[in-house]
């Protein structure tokens, strides 16, 4: 069995992060370890008053007890890190359990419509960016994809404008790129791939669904890590990933009020298994 580690936060009510990750990655028959790098009450969009609890100074604890039992992992995944050092220990964390055969899938989730999360100060990109420099993929969204690369941030765009801020990110010294969120129209949106080293791209556009949920960029990271560890390529990997993140989407539509928390994802479950199952793989 396929092992992935993911490393991000926890928030203990709203679909995000960890509470996204570890299922999902799971019902894809890969086995999910998690290093909770902070515990909330809830997500960050929508709540106010949650309660946080920084976990940093236990990332190197936990990581120096598995390198013990040499514990190993095929995927190392990271998602949302609050600080410079939860950056410095990730980047610890990669040198002490990445081999030549680990992939190093990095969502440099800081950022979205233009502008950085609460709590970012304006440097924090880059230093993100030293995370992506070792990613052998990154998944950063438009928004995020400008703070790490220094480019001004576009609402309309074009097909020359993505790939040229994939390239860029690139630059930075992650082995590939993968841009989300890409929509050169409103009726549809999708996600870009770049290889540096072979110089090409490949993109998937699908149906969008004109409503937000939080915590789809969560499931499309999730899904995409666990595709590539399946051995899936990344061309299919990319229509599962899109693909099930829209149908998660369009199946939350009816009770949209209800779940702006999140998406009902664990009901398209076996609408995963069916899109993994089409691979053989």
């Amino acid at each position: 069995m396929k092992r992935i580690v993911t490393i991000q936060d926890i928030s203990c009510f709203g679909k995000c992060s960890i509470t996204v990750a570890l299922p999902l990655i799971s019902a894809m028959g890969i086995e999910c370890a998690i290093l909770p790098t902070s515990v909330l009450s809830t997500h960050t969009g929508g709540f106010e008053d949650f309660t946080f609890r920084d976990l940093s100074e236990d990332i190197p604890k936990i990581a120096e007890h598995w390198k013990k039992y040499s514990i190993e992992f095929d995927t190392i995944y990271t998602g949302y890190l609050g600080t410079e050092k939860q950056i410095d220990y990730v980047l610890d964390f990669i040198k002490l359990f990445g081999k030549k055969d680990t992939l190093v899938f990095v969502d440099p989730a800081m950022g979205d419509k233009g502008r950085l999360y609460t709590g970012f100060a304006s440097d924090f990109p880059s230093h993100m960016a030293k995370l992506c420099a070792v990613a052998d993929i990154t998944v950063p969204n438009i928004t995020e994809a400008c703070y790490l690369t220094g480019t001004e941030y576009k609402e309309v765009y074009d097909e020359k404008y993505v790939k040229d801020l994939a390239k860029k990110v690139c630059s930075l010294g992650a082995k590939s790129v993968v841009i989300t969120g890409v929509s050169y129209e409103k009726s549809t949106q999708g996600a870009v791939f770049y290889s540096s080293k072979d110089d090409t791209y490949i993109s998937y556009i699908a149906e969008n669904i004109p409503r937000s949920f939080h915590g789809t960029g969560d499931t499309f990271a999730s899904v995409l890590s666990g595709a590539l560890t399946r051995g899936i390529d990344i061309e299919n990997a990319l229509k599962i990933a899109v693909d099930f993140t829209v149908e998660c989407i369009r199946h939350t539509l009816p009770e949209a009020e209800k779940h702006a928390y999140g998406t009902k994802f664990e009901e398209c479950i076996p609408y995963l298994n069916e899109l993994i199952n089409r691979q053989g793989k």
